[in-house]
C-alpha cells in the first residue's frame, strides 16, 4: 500500500495534469498525531501553574492560594469584615479620589502610587499587597501591583509564585509588557514582577524607556490604579529615582520603631514629590494588644506647604 506521502504526490500530479495547480506547487503533508502524549509541565509551587492565553501571546494567568494568604493575614476577596479591612478602606479612599482627579490637587500620573518606607522591615510590601487587594474590591477600578523593589523583590515569594521575567526585562528590551504581566484569580488584580536581576537596575529605572513606560501605564487604562512596591528610601537609590515619576507616595512608618530622624530623612528624599501619605504601621490598641493584624490607622497627607491633614 502506498504511503500517505506517495498518495499525496500522486494526487498532486493528477491535479497538475488537470491544470488545477501551478507547476511549482509543493505538497502539504499533515503529520500523524504522536502516539506518546507530551509530558505535563511541572506545577508551580504554592499556586496553580500559569498558562498563556489561547492566542499563544499575552499575559499569563496564575491562581493565588487565597486561603493560604488569608491565614498569613492578607486581605482576600470575600473575607469577613475586620478592623484591618476597614482601615484599608479608609486609606484607599483619598488615594483613589486623587487618582481619578477628584482630590484637592491636580497631579501628574495621579494613578501611579508608590509604597515605600525609610528602612527595611517596616511592612511596605505587606501594605502594598493589602492595598492592592482592597482596591481590587472596588466596582469601578482595576489595580496593577508592580514589584519595583528590584534589589530585593518579595511579592512573588509572598504570593507563592516562582520568579520570572518582569519590569527589568521590559526596560532592557528583552520582553514585551503583555508577555510578563500575570493575571490572577482575583478578578481585578494584575501583577508585574520585578524581573531578571540586573547590575544596572538603577540606571534602567532612570532611563527614558522607564519614563515612556510609566507614561503609557498611567494613560492606557484610566480606571486602573497602579501600585509600586518600592525599596526603602534610605537604603537604595532606586526608590528615589522612581519617586520622581509617581503621582502619590505612601511612606510606611513602623510605630515605636522607626527613628524620627529616619522619617525626616525619608521625607527629605522625596520632598519634590507633590503628595505624600504617611501610614503608621503596627499601632497597638489601648486594651487589645496589636490592633487587627498589626496595622494601624494613623496617617496624614503632606502636600506642598507641608500642611498635614487627615482624610
Amino acid at each position: 500500500m502506498a504511503s500517505l506521502i506517495e498518495q499525496a504526490a500522486q494526487r498532486l500530479e493528477q491535479l497538475r495534469q488537470a491544470g488545477a495547480l501551478a507547476p511549482d506547487a509543493l505538497p502539504a503533508v499533515v503529520p500523524a498525531p504522536a502516539t506518546r502524549p507530551a509530558e505535563p509541565a511541572p506545577p508551580l509551587p504554592l499556586a496553580a501553574q500559569s498558562h498563556d492565553e489561547p492566542s499563544g501571546r499575552g499575559s499569563k494567568s496564575v491562581e493565588l492560594n487565597l486561603n493560604a494568604l488569608a491565614v498569613k493575614g492578607y486581605l482576600t476577596p470575600g473575607s469577613p469584615r475586620t478592623p484591618m479591612a476597614d482601615q484599608y478602606r479608609v486609606i484607599k479612599r483619598p488615594l483613589i479620589k486623587n487618582a481619578v482627579g477628584q482630590g484637592a490637587a491636580t497631579l501628574n500620573h495621579a494613578n501611579l502610587i508608590m509604597v515605600t518606607s525609610a528602612l527595611a522591615g517596616e511592612g511596605k510590601s505587606f501594605t502594598s499587597l493589602n492595598l492592592a487587594m482592597s482596591v481590587a474590591a472596588e466596582l469601578d477600578h482595576t489595580v496593577m501591583l508592580v514589584d519595583a523593589d528590584v534589589a530585593r523583590p518579595s511579592l512573588l515569594r509572598m504570593l507563592g509564585l516562582p520568579p520570572g521575567p518582569g519590569l527589568l526585562d521590559v526596560l532592557e528590551g528583552q520582553a514585551e509588557m503583555t508577555d510578563v504581566l500575570l493575571r490572577t484569580n482575583v478578578d481585578k488584580l494584575t501583577l508585574l514582577p520585578s524581573g531578571t536581576p540586573h547590575p544596572r537596575a538603577t540606571e534602567l529605572l532612570a532611563s527614558e524607556a522607564m519614563r515612556e513606560l510609566l507614561n503609557d501605564m498611567a494613560q492606557r487604562y484610566p480606571d486602573r490604579i497602579i501600585i509600586f512596591d518600592s525599596p526603602p528610601l534610605l537604603l537604595t537609590t532606586e526608590s528615589r529615582v522612581l519617586a520622581t515619576q509617581m503621582g502619590q507616595i505612601v511612606i510606611v512608618v513602623a510605630a515605636e520603631a522607626t527613628p524620627q530622624n529616619a522619617v525626616q530623612q525619608a521625607l527629605a528624599a522625596v520632598e519634590n514629590c507633590p503628595l505624600k501619605l504617611m501610614l503608621l504601621n503596627q499601632v497597638r490598641g489601648d486594651t487589645s494588644g496589636a490592633y487587627g493584624y498589626g496595622y494601624g490607622y494613623g496617617y496624614g497627607y503632606e502636600h506642598d506647604d507641608d500642611a498635614t491633614r487627615t482624610a
